[in-house]
Order: C-alpha cells, then sequence, then structure tokens
C-alpha cells in the first residue's frame, strides 16, 4: 500500500509564498517521477510542475519563474516552493508520483487560497 500526504496549504495573499510537502509511505522501493497537479473549480486538472529522479524539473507557463520544485529522494519527499503568488493560483493541490514499476499515486489534495 503506497499513501501520499499534502500539507503546506492555506490562504495566502497575492504576492505572498507558501511551500508544500508531499511525503509518500508504505511500500516503495524506488521512485521514478514526482510531481504536483492542481484543480480549480470548474477547470480540468492541470500539470504544475514534475521532477524526474535526477531532479531535472519541467514547469506549466502559467508558474514558471514563480514556483520551484524539488524532490528528497532518502525522505522520500517532494516540495513546491509557491512565491508571487497570484489569486489564479487558487486550487487543489495534488501530489502525484510514479514508481520505477510505473505504477501511480496520487494524494488527496490541500488547498491554496489566495487573496487580493
Amino acid at each position: 500500500q503506497v499513501q501520499l500526504a499534502e500539507s503546506g496549504g492555506g490562504l495566502a495573499q497575492a504576492g505572498g509564498s507558501l511551500r508544500l510537502s508531499c511525503a509518500a509511505s508504505g511500500n516503495i522501493f524506488s521512485i521514478d517521477t514526482m510531481a504536483w497537479y492542481r484543480q480549480a473549480p470548474g477547470n480540468e486538472r492541470e500539470l504544475v510542475a514534475t521532477i524526474s529522479r535526477g531532479g531535472s524539473a519541467d514547469y506549466a507557463d502559467s508558474v514558471k519563474g514563480r514556483f520551484t520544485i524539488s524532490r528528497d529522494n532518502a525522505k522520500k519527499m517532494v516540495y513546491l516552493q509557491m512565491n508571487s503568488l497570484k489569486p489564479e493560483d487558487t486550487a487543489l493541490y495534488y501530489c502525484n508520483i510514479v514508481l520505477v514499476t510505473e505504477n501511480m499515486y496520487w494524494g488527496r489534495g490541500t488547498q491554496v487560497t489566495v487573496s487580493s
């Protein structure tokens, strides 16, 4: 059994910062890709950022230059540092991991709300 637990969401003012964390636990030997997705009401779930096991990161154009994804392989954690937050960043943020076995897992999400 594999579980993902997100934390760090909350309320921030426009221009502020939040740091999201995701801890993976359970029957995990090795994680390939780790990623953050988000979904706002009425919108489709979108990919925010992804990071390979070696640390190569990719970002959605909407967050590029403002967000930074990182991971700690030893702790089996992935982070999303969100700076210069905008109201349009308001969404439920989900952690996603793909194991080397290609099994995929999702967290339950953590709410981020940015006020203007």
